[in-house]
């Protein structure tokens, strides 16, 4: 019988509690990759270096939640051999762990691009990076929801959304390559949007990627390479015994 946690319950108190932390920790993590985004994103805004700098050094952080929590799944395998559920928990959050320190990396190349943008953006680059910032930070913010709720109907919509911030972005690297060649004099701070825009697209896919490792946790199947409607089939089905 699973429990309410989502995962299921032993006759060892102790090993309920490992499975626990290494979620809680999952939850923390993504909590300071969320503060770094609001950050890196405020420092784009407002042109605020220490902003962005916070956003840098908060990858450092992230790197050290990365091997903390690397290595408690890897003694919980180790020490308790989970199957079933327990297994899926410990695989789904290790791999989740994996994607939000590559967000860490991603949105840390975003605030050192944002460092060079003396000049401000070019055209209408801003509007076009925050709404897509926009997308990506709801993204993020409900593929870790799905995570501490075990909901993989939410998982979907998320995965879905990437659909919409991969055509947003297609969308602003026309524009930006239009302006370069009609203003070649925009190009430096055109190519630091570009990179911009090019990180958060990839924030993005990795807020995917934790979905999918949800709905794999929650109904056993790996959907990494599933289509949107093959993923949405997986989420209807009842749950994999």
């Amino acid at each position: 019988m699973t429990n309410k946690d989502g995962h299921v319950g032993h006759i060892s108190q102790q090993f309920n509690t490992e499975l626990d932390e290494i979620l809680t920790h999952l939850m923390t993590m993504g909590g300071l990759i969320e503060q770094q985004l609001k950050d890196a994103m405020l420092g784009l805004k407002t042109g605020d270096i220490q902003l962005l700098q916070c956003a840098i050094k908060a990858d450092d952080q992230i790197n050290i939640m990365e091997m903390h929590l690397d290595e408690q799944c890897t003694r919980i395998i180790a020490r308790r051999q989970p199957a079933a559920s327990d297994l899926r928990l410990v695989i789904a959050i290790s791999k989740a762990v994996s994607d939000l320190e590559r967000m860490g990396d991603e949105i840390c190349r975003i605030a050192n691009s944002g460092s060079k943008l003396i000049d401000g953006f070019p055209g209408e680059g801003y509007a076009q990076v925050r709404h897509i910032s926009e997308l990506v930070a709801t993204m993020v913010s409900d593929s870790l929801t799905a995570f501490a709720r075990y909901d993989a109907d939410l998982a979907y919509q998320v995965a879905k959304s990437d659909d919409d911030v991969d055509q947003e972005y297609k969308f602003a690297m026309r524009a930006l390559v239009t302006q370069m060649m009609e203003e070649p004099q925009t190009i430096k701070q055109s190519m630091h949007t570009i990179w911009i825009l090019r990180s958060l697209e990839r924030v993005g896919d990795h807020a995917q990627n934790v979905a999918q490792h949800l709905i794999y946790l929650v109904k056993g199947i790996n959907v990494s390479h599933s289509s949107v409607a093959q993923m949405n089939a997986t989420v209807d089905m009842d749950d994999k015994q």
